[in-house]
């Protein structure tokens, strides 16, 4: 898949989106300790939340929080279309923010995974999965599966999915960490026998992957990407990984690299990948897609040249309605190849 074919030497954004990622930006560097740890009071004062809505629909979604494990603060915030009764798949969605920073309620992602319920028709499950450095590998992971056995426990499907949500048409997202965190629950998650949940497809929205070696996108944009740096990439790997689990050729890091996972004999479930021209974590994410391939299994590649990191959530740039739409196409794939359309 091609989105775009425009050439162009710096990012194609308007002021508002700018001001809005120089935000982002500048909260988290002041947020990010050179010890390793996270300011976690000042993130609460800066950080804009958004309510859930149970009650009251917003642009014909209602959104509830739902808790999975209280003693480790892991719970979702499900988004239901109310404009549709039939039957609708499932988006359980990861949000991004390095493993350390962001949440469902965050504004941004509030309102994207609102855009998901809406636009594309689907019962939308954002999770809330731990933080590091306080919580390193590979907690976030084990919250993200343990998502969807809950999801697969009848006696919670009845007491919170709404009835027309279909378990057995699942889809796993995510931005960023997000993205990495999709790929690794997908591969637990095609070991593990559910009783009605199935994940059709992984929509990898700019996944956060990374090694050992500095990439030629991260060496030529390091100055020109405003979220990605080496800089802030680093310190998130440290931040994310325990000393002892080795550099960054680790599995969950390099997934594409020397120590990878051999996926090619599991049923790994099909993948969008989605690469920005002016994020500098392209090269893994386009090495992501070739390694999926060579490992057998069925990937595509969606492009958009003139596109920073995280740009889909900004719903003033018209290539955000693009990949939703790109989206909605890519499950709808998936659906109908396997009769549920």
């Amino acid at each position: 898949m091609e989105a775009q074919l425009e050439k162009t030497t710096t990012p194609l954004l308007p002021w508002r989106t700018r001001l809005s990622i120089n935000i982002v930006s500048r909260v988290t560097d002041a947020a990010r300790r050179s010890n390793g740890t996270v300011n976690r009071r000042l993130l609460n004062l800066l950080e804009l939340k958004t309510p859930p809505t149970p009650t009251t629909p917003i642009n014909g979604v209602t959104s509830s929080d739902i808790s999975v494990d209280p003693s480790r603060n892991l719970w979702f915030r499900l988004y239901n279309p109310t404009t549709t009764t039939a039957t609708v798949p499932l988006i359980v969605f990861f949000h991004g923010g390095g493993f350390s920073f962001l949440s469902p309620d965050n504004r941004h992602y509030d309102s994207v995974c609102r855009r998901f319920a809406r636009k594309i028709q689907a019962v939308v499950v954002s999770v809330n999965y731990r933080l590091a450095p306080e919580n390193k590998y590979p907690a976030q992971y084990e919250d993200g599966f343990d998502v969807l056995k809950f999801l697969d426990d009848e006696a919670n499907v009845k007491k919170y999915l709404p009835e027309n949500a279909d378990l057995s048409c699942c889809f796993l997202a995510g931005d960023s960490a997000g993205g990495n965190l999709s790929h690794h629950v997908a591969l637990r998650a095609c070991q593990y026998e559910f009783r009605k949940l199935k994940v059709m497809g992984v929509l990898a929205i700019q996944p956060f992957f990374g090694g050992e070696e500095i990439t030629e996108a991260e060496k030529r944009l390091n100055k020109i990407d405003p979220l990605v740096s080496l800089e802030r990439t680093e310190w998130m790997w440290k931040a994310f990984m325990p000393p002892h689990e080795g550099d960054r050729d680790h599995q969950v890091i390099n997934v594409s690299g020397p120590k990878a996972v051999d996926i090619s004999k599991l049923n790994f479930p099909p993948v969008l990948v989605v690469v920005g021209g002016f994020d500098s974590l392209q090269d893994w994410q386009r090495r992501y897609y070739e390694w999926l391939k060579k490992s057998g299994k069925e990937a595509y590649l969606l492009e958009y040249p003139t596109m920073v990191h995280a740009f889909y959530i900004f719903p003033e740039l018209p290539q955000s309605a693009i990949l939703i739409s790109e989206m909605k196409e890519f499950m709808s794939k998936q659906l109908s190849k396997r009769g549920k359309l």
